[in-house]
């Protein structure tokens, strides 16, 4: 009795640890150096939370910046659910990220003072709640984005080069 008692912890512990990645910033990777990455959760609504889950979001012009000691996204556009009648809220309002006051005081003191910004990266669930990635980001110049393209494209010749070497 006590074994499958056991068991049946085992599978709980197991059960939602995964991430599930809704959507994903590739913009903010090719225009910023992120520095560092923070975890947030996002304060939403019924409506905002099943429109996500059905992958209607878009985020590639969103920022984030402190107010008053809060955490802020903007630009962060959640299309109304379908089936939300009136409970649904406008797409692009303002929404509260929550995150300890220690690491909001951190980003704050860096984008104030170093030139910083703050971007979302990622939106995905983590044990049924959802989470935004906020990366801690220095801009990028132009001949900064042309490295990373031929750096792209020398991994990617390479890549066929040792493909085509090893089907001989």
């Amino acid at each position: 009795m006590a074994a499958i008692a056991d068991k049946n912890k085992d599978k709980s512990k197991n059960k939602g640890t995964g991430r599930k990645i809704v959507a994903q910033n590739k913009k903010a990777r090719h225009d910023y150096f992120v520095e560092d990455s923070f975890e947030a959760g996002i304060e939403l609504f019924g409506t905002e939370v099943k429109s996500i889950r059905l992958g209607k979001i878009n985020f590639t012009d969103a920022y984030c910046y402190v107010d008053k000691g809060e955490l802020f996204v903007t630009g962060f556009h959640i299309s109304p659910y379908d089936k939300g009648n009136i409970f649904n809220k406008e797409p692009l309002r303002l929404k509260r990220l929550l995150m300890h006051k220690k690491e909001i005081i951190k980003m704050h003191y860096y984008v104030s003072k170093d030139g910083y910004t703050l971007v979302p990266l990622c939106v995905y669930f983590s044990n049924s709640r959802v989470k935004i990635e906020v990366g801690l980001c220095k801009g990028k110049k132009l001949y900064d984005k042309r490295e990373d393209i031929a750096d792209r494209t020398r991994r990617r010749e390479s890549e066929r080069y040792e493909k085509a070497r090893s089907a001989e």
